[in-house]
């Protein structure tokens, strides 16, 4: 049997609501020993909500029920002490969170109550809960996949509407019904395999390298097509890394408080106002993106100034996309030439700012100088080429890939070792059917696919594993 846990699920602190959970064979056990359900008291004929230990009467009310929340008092026994005044509900197996009995205990979101009314229901018979435990169980006892129980953590750590709508999708399964269907794909080709090395002088379809070759070869396809989405995945999850990059005073700090629709960084017309790197997190298009305003890269003998340029320097190397701002109504300077050299062939968004002041700058000779950039004309102080700043990093983070919330993105680093090793072992099958190996050897590789893909969704993968996955939860989930 099981112990039976408990934990606080809900963050600690100051709040309206704090709750105890508890999942175990004993949970009902544990709650009545600890829980009163509100009853009315009459005593010498006055009826009173309030509990009295030593009163004398009737008491009239309800036991608790399945599924429905109870209103009554959490009471130390030993001592007659009313510890808070709570909700509680009783949650029968097997339509639970873990699969098993499950209470949950609504206390005042109070440290001080969540403390004691733990300590009691501890003393009680429940062991405190590892981080990760109740999702822990829910895996094992087979309410969720692997998948599905990483992405509980990530709905939790959502940082924008879109890397939610991901997670909850791989919580409703996305991401394993994919997976299944392309193990379903290689389950058929083994079978075919197995049955042309263990009866081929049976009556049964004979096997070809052609046929062989082209399923495994559209296999592969799917298998790329999930390994593709990675980069974007961890954008959504992690989020977007813009540095934006320039000479002191063409706009840098105007368009970071542009961005962030706040007068974030000190906006004025002498050079060198940003001294050290600015970072913030604001949500584009519902993508997180970390803004990072750097210092004015530029020749000075100021100490301070020039340890902010190194570390704006440092960005490009973290960064996802530069955006390098030049000022539209100059010509290019040395400075500016001095700032493309450092960012070399890095993902690059380059604003011609400054364009209601006239432009001087020679746009086809910088094109020359950036061809793998993508160039905008701006008037940041005006907000003029927001919005189409904005629309371009939409369609960078998502690079062609579907933007709809349902859309299927690898977003862990697990997933993706995982789906790159299926892949190499996949080509080497494929390989070998090219080469006309052996049906036995290329059965090897072709079941070393199907099992990588096993571990990404649990159906294969090692306890040390699932308790690494679980332990990166926090306690009460």
């Amino acid at each position: 049997m099981e112990d039976t846990i408990a934990a606080v699920a809900t963050a600690y602190g100051e709040g309206g609501i704090g709750i105890i959970r508890i999942s175990g064979e004993d949970a009902l056990l544990i709650l009545n020993k600890v829980f009163q359900p509100m009853r009315k008291h009459i005593n010498n004929s006055v009826i009173t909500d309030k509990y009295e230990p030593d009163s004398v009467g009737v008491t009239i009310g309800e036991s608790i029920v399945n599924r429905r929340l109870t209103y009554g008092h959490i009471i130390d026994y030993s001592t007659n002490q009313v510890l808070d005044e709570v909700l509680a509900v009783y949650m029968k197996a097997p339509y639970t969170y873990t699969k098993e009995d499950v209470v949950e205990i609504n206390c005042h979101g109070s440290i001080v109550s969540l403390r004691k009314v733990l300590e009691l229901v501890l003393r009680s018979g429940a062991r405190m809960a590892e981080p990760g435990e109740f999702t822990k169980r829910a895996f094992l006892n087979g309410r969720l996949d692997l998948t599905q129980a990483e992405a509980v953590i990530d709905l939790i750590k959502a940082k924008s509407d879109k890397s939610f709508d991901v997670a909850l999708g791989q919580l409703e399964g996305t991401l394993s019904d994919v997976i299944e269907q392309i193990r379903n794909l290689l389950m058929d080709e083994l079978v075919n395999i197995t049955v042309n090395i263990d009866y081929p002088d049976e009556d049964i379809e004979e096997i070809t390298y052609d046929k062989l070759l082209n399923n495994l070869l559209q296999i592969d396809d799917m298998i790329q097509n999930l390994i593709r989405s990675a980069d974007t995945g961890r954008i959504i999850k992690e989020g977007f890394k813009v540095a934006i990059v320039g000479k002191p005073n063409v706009g840098k700090s105007s368009l970071m408080n542009a961005l962030l629709k706040e007068n974030r960084a000190i906006v004025t017309d002498i050079p060198g106002t940003t001294r050290d790197t600015i970072v913030e997190d604001i949500t584009i298009k519902k993508i997180p993106v970390k803004l990072i305003d750097t210092a004015g890269i530029h020749d000075t003998d100021d100490k301070v100034e020039k340890i902010g340029i190194e570390k704006s320097k440092a960005t490009f190397n973290e960064a996802d996309l530069v955006i390098l701002i030049l000022d539209g109504s100059q010509a290019l300077s040395i400075e500016d030439e001095n700032i493309m050299n450092v960012i070399g062939n890095r993902r690059t968004l380059v604003l011609i700012n400054k364009i209601d002041l006239g432009q001087v700058l020679n746009e086809k000779k910088l094109q020359e100088k950036m061809p793998k950039a993508l160039f905008i004309k701006t008037a940041v102080k005006n907000g003029q080429g927001i919005n189409e700043i904005e629309n371009k990093i939409e369609d960078l983070v998502f690079n062609g890939e579907v933007k709809q919330s349902g859309s299927t993105f690898i977003t862990n680093v697990r997933h993706a070792n995982l789906l790159n090793s299926a892949k190499t072992a996949l080509d080497d099958a494929i390989n070998m059917v090219r080469s006309g190996e052996a049906l036995e050897f290329i059965e090897i590789d072709v079941k070393r696919t199907f099992e990588f893909l096993g571990e990404i969704i649990g159906e294969t993968v090692s306890e040390s594993i699932i308790d690494e996955v679980f332990s990166r939860f926090c306690l009460g989930k």
